[in-house]
């Protein structure tokens, strides 16, 4: 019974873990495309953001 528990426990981090590592590539991938974006679209030599 333990054993099962215990593999059961490992299923819900493990999947958990590969949830939580999906969404951070989702937010990788978007502070990226803002950073390109304000590369590209900067007017005059001053950049819209302040990073």
């Amino acid at each position: 019974m333990v054993p099962l528990l215990l593999v059961l426990v490992l299923v819900v981090i493990l999947f958990g873990a590969g949830f939580a590592i999906k969404v951070l590539w989702w937010i990788a991938l978007a502070v990226l495309i803002l950073w390109l974006l304000g590369f590209l679209m900067r007017s005059g030599g001053g950049r819209w953001y302040r990073w």
